[in-house]
């Protein structure tokens, strides 16, 4: 039970990075300079990094979620 445990935390963090390293690339594609005002560059990157957690951390949860909800179907039955 205990190595379960382990093995689902260890899914976890690699999943919470991996999607965070992806939702960083993808906000790569959106044009913040059109919103973002001059001499703020720093709280610019820190929006971004904030906004690239927040969506990689919600993504992962979602296919985390998804996955633990597919492994409980056989005890429905």
């Amino acid at each position: 039970m205990e190595m379960v445990i382990g093995q689902q935390a260890l899914i976890s963090i690699f999943s919470h990075i991996f999607f965070t390293g992806v939702s960083f690339y993808a906000l790569r594609a959106v044009m913040f300079d059109k919103w973002i005002r001059k001499h703020n560059v720093l709280q610019a990157q820190i929006l971004y990094i904030f906004l690239s957690i927040a969506l990689g951390t919600s993504v992962s949860t979602f296919f985390l979620n998804i996955s633990s909800w597919s492994r409980q179907l056989p005890y429905l039955f």
